[in-house]
């Protein structure tokens, strides 16, 4: 299997947002992606990007995705934040996440970052069992907290500042 791997560009998104949803079904929570091609689109391809991506490529079709920034921590300086690694369900244990993951890891070290983060559900154990095979720290310290943009709008109007 020749997988090509590459900097995503706006004619993948379609595919793209799939492999989002894919990912969605897999981690119980179809009803939560409500990102769209249009926004993906401009966030991703626009005037103001902000985030980058490689995809996994056989044959013209995308079977795979990593979405990452970079951002800011306070400790570490500059970091890389992997939003997401997604492989086609029929397509895992096939090597092309290690080659997703890769291209990663080598635009973290041409970037200069200071350290790269991700999530994975506790649940996820091939996930887990794949990354612990590249050496990561499994931090089980950190609890994530998140805001949704509804909960956001009600603690403005609620005027608590």
């Amino acid at each position: 299997m020749d997988i090509k791997i590459r900097k995503a560009n706006p004619n993948d998104v379609p595919a793209m947002l799939q492999l989002v949803k894919e990912l969605a079904e897999f981690e119980r929570e179809p009803e939560a992606v409500i990102n769209t091609e249009a926004m993906m689109l401009e966030d991703g391809f626009g005037k103001n990007s902000i985030y980058s991506a490689f995809v996994a490529e056989l044959n013209t079709k995308i079977l795979g995705i990593a979405l990452y920034y970079t951002a800011y921590s306070t400790w570490k300086g500059k970091i890389l934040y992997l939003d997401d690694i997604v492989v086609t369900e029929k397509q895992r244990r096939s090597g092309i996440g290690k080659k997703l993951i890769d291209a990663v890891l080598r635009e973290a070290n041409t970037l200069g970052v200071n350290q790269i983060r991700w999530q994975v559900l506790e649940w996820n154990t091939p996930a887990i069992a794949f990354y612990k095979t590249l050496g990561v720290e499994l931090d089980p310290q950190w609890i994530n907290c998140r805001m949704s943009k509804e909960q956001i709008q009600n603690y403005v109007d609620s005027a608590h500042f």
